[in-house]
């Protein structure tokens, strides 16, 4: 799957469609790009719900709800404000599901974390949801392409219960060696 060719979301919105269901995007590091990456598919009108861009801890917090101890305790960069943010643009949008994305593309380290620290998040209508720290290589526009295919291939996994994308997703948690 890949975020360069549009497999990854075409994919995530065709079983999205067979189950009558939606997504949100929340981004930081990303930007847009899952929500440029999923909105490019035809008919996706039928599935995505909308987008926000949080890159500041403000809209992080008063837009999607972070707990904002929690950003000024651990900063923008963690598993719990992806899971947040995740959580947050669902029921915000009024969507099913809800992705997010989290981290360092560069060029400096943030919030005491290295370029290439990133966390992506999945919340859906049934438990906590998931997230996955990732460790990537590249440079900025390589990190941001990898955490868009991430993010979808933890969706995928989670849409499926755990039985498709898994392989995918471990691969990209281990991306470098980092």
């Amino acid at each position: 799957m890949s975020a360069a060719d549009g497999g990854g979301a075409a994919e995530v919105l065709a079983v999205l469609v067979a189950h009558g269901q939606t997504v949100a995007a929340a981004e930081s590091l990303t930007g847009g790009l899952v929500a440029a990456e999923l909105t490019a598919v035809p008919g996706a009108s039928r599935s995505v719900r909308g987008s926000v861009t949080a890159y500041a801890g403000e809209v992080k917090r008063d837009v999607l709800g972070v707990d904002g101890t929690l950003l000024a305790e651990r900063g923008a960069v963690d598993a719990e404000v992806a899971r947040q943010m995740a959580r947050g643009v669902r029921a915000l949008l009024g969507a099913d599901w809800g992705v997010a994305t989290t981290g360092v593309a560069g060029p400096e380290p943030q919030d005491g974390k290295d370029v290439g620290t990133v966390f992506v998040a999945v919340a859906g209508p049934q438990g906590p949801g998931a997230v996955r720290q990732l460790s990537l290589d590249g440079g900025r526009a390589e990190i941001r392409a990898e955490s868009v295919r991430a993010v979808l291939v933890l969706l995928l996994r989670e849409l499926a219960g755990g039985r498709v994308g898994n392989a995918g997703a471990k691969d990209t948690e281990h991306n470098g060696g980092n």
